[in-house]
This record gives C-alpha cells, structure tokens and sequence, in this order.
C-alpha cells in the first residue's frame, strides 16, 4: 500500500511509495538499500546449491536433514515473530522469501533422498516436515490476509512523536512481546541448525555436494541485514539501546550465526584436498547402496 506522505514529511517519496517506511536522512536510506542488497544475496545464495545438487545428485548426502529442518523453522518464526514485533517492512519482506525458498531446497532433498536411498524419512522427521510445511503455508496465508485488512500494518519508522520528545524506552506491547519471544526462538534455531551441517561434514570429511557459494551469499546477506537494521533511525524519542534492544533477535539471528559459518568456510578449506570427485563420491556411494 502507498505510504502517508503526510506522516513523512521529510522522508523519501519513493521509499515511502515503494516500502511504505520513513526514511528521513542518508543513514535511512542507506538501511533500505543495504536491505535490498541482503534480499538479493539471499536470493541468490539458493541458486548455486540447486545448480550443485543437479549436477552431483548427492545432496541428500551433503546437507543435514535437521540443518534444513532447523533453517526453515527458524524462518518460519522469524517471519511470524517480525510481523507481531512490527519489525521493518524489508525485515518482513526478507522473512516471506526466506520460507518460499526454504520449501524449494527441502523439496529438492526429499526428491534425491528418494532418489538415491529408495525409502522414505523416519517417522519424526515426516512429522517435523509436514508440520513446518503446513505452518508456513498457514502462515504466509495470515499474513497476507492481516496486510489486506490493515494496511497501515507495515508503516514502520514513521513519525509518531514530535521532535523535542525525551529520549526514554519504547514499551512493548502484548503483541510484541510475543512477537519478541518467537522471533529469540528463532534466533536459537538458526544456531542450532548449523551444527548438524558441520558435524555432517566432519564425518563426511568432505564438503563434497554442497555449494560455498550458498553459505558465502548468506553470510554476506547476513551481514548486510544486520547493517541494515543497525543503521536505521529509531523512532523518535527512543533511544538507540532500546532500539537496539527491539531488534536484538533479529540481530543474533543474522549477526550471530556469522560465526558458525566461518567455522563452515573452515572445513571447506580444510576438506577442499582431500575431498574426492563428486562423480567418484556419487559411484562410491550408489555402490554402496547396491551392497545393502
């Protein structure tokens, strides 16, 4: 929906036509467009793992199930807990996209885990795939739903006080509050999801199957985000640690599991050597699976 200029005075007219925000100086302006760079990295990052499962057909051997099932319930609460802790519109938008593709990736692993392996999940991770698939779904579907009903949902930093306003703590609404504990749920998802991912290539000892490049365009996306929410204003009369504070989820979520992703481009460098061909892997694993 187009912005109320009116609430904006000073803010950029395309910014508030576009994404319905308030961007009311450089540093503003600066956050959208380090926004729409993390969007685009995220968007690109999914691409060279379809590319490298299409040509290796071993990703049900690269990748952990739980490492995909842990990213997408966190997207999935982070696209839930954005919207109820009234989070930046780009924030919500990233979020929608993270889930769609989330989907696609989990998608594609089933089709080649039925592929190669012949036998379906166990009983528990069906379950966790059908739950997270039919949440995100329901919730995507609510989502659009409330922005139909509500347009003004999505006005984000706009002008809600005067200018001479102390600077004090925003308090959180009930809303908010919740919105705030799923979305530090999901933060604690995002860290946990990796670690399958890195014990999978430990006793792998191979990096084979999986793409550098979607980690590299994740943890540039990542970064990119958390700048973004970092150099937005906060609302006036609030202080910049409250604003922060508002935000911290969202921050540990993409800040936070920078770290374990270095840890990831690690064992890419470490198993790059030693690793064998993905066709001498893909034979010695189907050769594998014709002795059992």
């Amino acid at each position: 929906p187009s912005g109320n200029v009116s609430d904006c005075p000073n803010g950029s007219r395309w910014i508030m036509d576009v994404f319905n925000e308030c961007a009311q100086d450089s540093r503003d302006v600066a956050s959208v467009i380090l926004g729409l760079g993390s969007i685009g990295c995220f968007i690109a990052a999914s691409f060279p793992q379809f590319y490298q499962a299409c040509r290796t057909g071993i990703m049900d051997q690269a990748l952990s199930i739980y490492f995909l099932l842990g990213w997408l319930g966190g997207d999935l609460l982070n696209l839930i807990g954005s919207f109820l802790a009234d989070q930046l519109p780009l924030q919500v938008y990233t979020a929608i996209y993270y889930v769609l593709a989330d989907v696609g990736m989990l998608s594609l692993y089933c089709y080649y885990r039925v592929k190669n392996r012949g036998r379906a999940f166990p009983a528990p991770i069906n379950a966790a795939f059908v739950f997270l698939s039919v949440g995100s779904l329901s919730g995507l579907s609510l989502l659009g739903s409330a922005s139909t009903e509500d347009p003004g949902t999505f006005r984000g930093r706009a002008l809600l006080s005067a200018p001479g306003d102390e600077l004090g703590p925003k308090p959180f609404s009930r809303t908010e509050i919740i919105g705030f504990t799923i979305g530090s749920i999901s933060s604690v998802l995002y860290l946990g999801s990796r670690v399958p991912q890195i014990c999978t290539n430990y006793k792998r000892k191979s990096t084979s199957g999986v793409s550098y490049s979607l980690f590299a365009l994740v943890m540039l996306g990542n970064s990119l985000y958390g700048l973004s929410v970092l150099l937005k204003n906060p609302e006036p009369g609030q202080g910049q640690g409250d604003y922060i504070l508002h935000h911290l989820p969202w921050l540990v979520g993409s800040l936070g599991v920078l770290a374990l992703d270095v840890v990831i481009s690690f064992q890419f460098l470490a198993y790059r050597k030693g690793r064998p061909g993905s066709l001498e892997e893909r034979d010695a694993l189907l050769g594998e699976h014709d002795e059992n």
